[in-house]
């Protein structure tokens, strides 16, 4: 199972109220809220491997260097050197360390990498699997790692994460028209304003989908551009031709890296704390209480 972390804990944040507060009364929404859908994914999955994939660079710049405006509109501030800061809400970024320290007295692998999102430590982990992947996001972008044939699958939290929605390829099929190799081609075609990818201007999701229908991938479409007797419209083929430059940059944005160099981790599910001492410490000072305590139980059974 491979954890979205930083997805995961501004769904945390934001779906539990802020009266949730340490003892010194700072919040702890975001922490405990995390511990909860921690202690629920495993109770209810009970994965072999457990990984929390960290965004090490939110914003890599290899990834601004081909698409200047990737993710522009989230920068808080720019910085000569390393990632450029996020905008993120103030009560949440002094839980992040929180977070950190906690998963790390849990055991609980955490793996971030210089100059790659959470996104490509969860697809490189994804590819060098040998059994079923879950894969826990509250992002879209994962559904192009969706695979029958090799038990990948995204499980994405609609509510908390009590309620969480299993997408596979035919829920993919049905409700975007294409696979999970697809998605990406799908994704870069109609753009997404979330990350700043600008996408061919007048090419939706719907049109975006009949094209990879009728033409198989991206590569397919490019092809049909340059064939006269190919079935676009005259508006269709004038738009890619214009979006030549974008598409030729675009999926190595947006799909995720599958060759990150990952650490030596150990990524079993811990059955108790790697430091039972730190986490103590650690629930005192937090007022970690029965979120912690209920995933040690589930951790330990």
């Amino acid at each position: 199972m491979l954890l979205d972390t930083a997805s995961l804990y501004f769904r945390a944040y934001f779906g539990v109220p802020d009266s949730v507060r340490a003892p010194d009364g700072t919040p702890v929404n975001a922490v405990r809220g995390l511990l909860d859908f921690i202690d629920r994914l495993v109770k209810d999955h009970r994965p072999d491997h457990l990984v929390a994939c960290m965004d090490a660079d939110w914003r890599p710049q290899w990834r601004v260097e081909l698409i200047p405006s990737y993710k522009a509109h989230r920068v808080a501030e720019e910085r000569p050197v390393g990632p450029d800061e996020e905008e993120v809400p103030d009560t949440l970024s002094p839980q992040v360390p929180v977070i950190e320290a906690v998963l790390d007295a849990l055991g609980i692998a955490r793996v971030g990498v210089a100059g790659y999102e959470a996104d490509d430590v969860i697809g490189t982990y994804t590819a060098r699997a040998t059994g079923p992947v879950d894969i826990v996001t509250g992002d879209r972008d994962l559904y192009q790692l969706v695979d029958d044939a090799r038990g990948v699958r995204v499980l994405y939290p609609v509510k908390g994460v009590g309620t969480l929605n299993l997408v596979d390829e035919a829920a993919l099929r049905e409700k975007y028209g294409v696979d999970g190799a697809g998605y990406a081609d799908l994704a870069l075609l109609r753009g997404d304003p979330s990350d700043g990818l600008p996408g061919v201007p007048g090419i939706g999701e719907k049109t975006a989908a009949k094209l990879l229908a009728e033409f198989g991938d991206l590569a397919g479409i490019q092809a049909a551009v340059d064939d006269p007797k190919a079935k676009l419209t005259p508006t269709q083929r004038k738009r890619l031709t214009e979006a030549a430059p974008y598409l030729a940059v675009a999926p190595k944005v947006v799909r995720v890296a599958d060759d990150v160099p990952l650490p030596d981790t150990g990524t079993a599910l811990p059955r108790g704390p790697r430091d039972a001492g730190a986490l103590d410490a650690l629930a005192a000072r937090w007022g970690l209480g029965g979120s912690l305590q209920r995933l040690l139980t589930t951790l330990s059974t």
